[in-house]
């Protein structure tokens, strides 16, 4: 069983039109950029796209929001220096967005992943991020509840994988990626490195295997 495929193009070939990414990355740390170019030669296009920020400069996400392959970004952050293109498209109506707190979008990703059927959490109460949603105070404190929040597939960038998929991030590079490894139905990795079997040690696994369908070795992942 060998889970790498022999180019970004081979390991991103089957996502459909409408397919929900979950897209991992703080930054451009960790982001999954040629992945997500990979996405773009691809052709796939009405994309919900689950991403802490929108990218930067053209390249990765802002790349496939430029050509207008994403109907919705669901983030945190969608603005940054660097980030001009998801602005721009929000702005003339051309992408719909959908804020989601930070703490917020790791534990919607979480429960997917553990099977939860939602939480509650104080973040957003009273706000008008919390509209429409059900609330309840318990012990005199507001709460909002949050239903999980799943993917057809998961991009990920990790360090290194061995052939079953198993990964060791880097750093920074970590946030996100385990969280959307578990709560997809299919993850593909960008890796910088490929072990043999047995080279990892397995008190250094962060995502074993199980969480992952596919592999590609890249130079440039970290």
């Amino acid at each position: 069983m060998d889970k790498f495929c022999a180019s970004l193009d081979a390991a991103v070939a089957d996502i459909p039109d409408g397919a929900t990414l979950l897209v991992s990355g703080f930054g451009t740390a960790g982001q999954p950029i040629d992945l997500l170019e990979a996405v773009a030669r691809q052709g796939a296009r009405d994309l919900t796209v689950v991403c802490n920020n929108s990218g930067s400069g053209e390249n990765g996400l802002a790349l496939l929001i430029k050509l207008g392959r994403v109907r919705k970004l669901v983030a945190s952050y969608p603005r940054g220096p660097e980030s001009q293109v998801f602005e721009d498209m929000f702005r003339k109506g051309e992408i719909a967005f959908e804020c989601v707190p930070q703490g917020t979008l790791a534990e919607r990703l979480r429960a997917a992943g553990a099977g939860l059927g939602g939480f509650l959490t104080p973040t957003s109460y009273g706000t008008a991020l919390a509209d429409g949603k059900e609330t309840r105070v318990i012990d005199g404190k507001g709460y909002v509840f949050e239903l999980p929040l799943k993917g057809d597939f998961a991009l990920v960038r990790a360090d290194t994988a061995d052939p079953w998929g198993n990964l060791i991030f880097r750093k920074t590079g970590r946030n996100f990626g385990p969280l959307m490894a578990m709560a997809a139905t299919t993850t593909v990795v960008q890796v910088r490195r490929r072990a043999e079997l047995g080279e990892i040690d397995p008190e250094q696994v962060i995502t074993p295997g199980i969480f992952v369908q596919r592999v590609v070795e890249h130079a440039t992942a970290a």
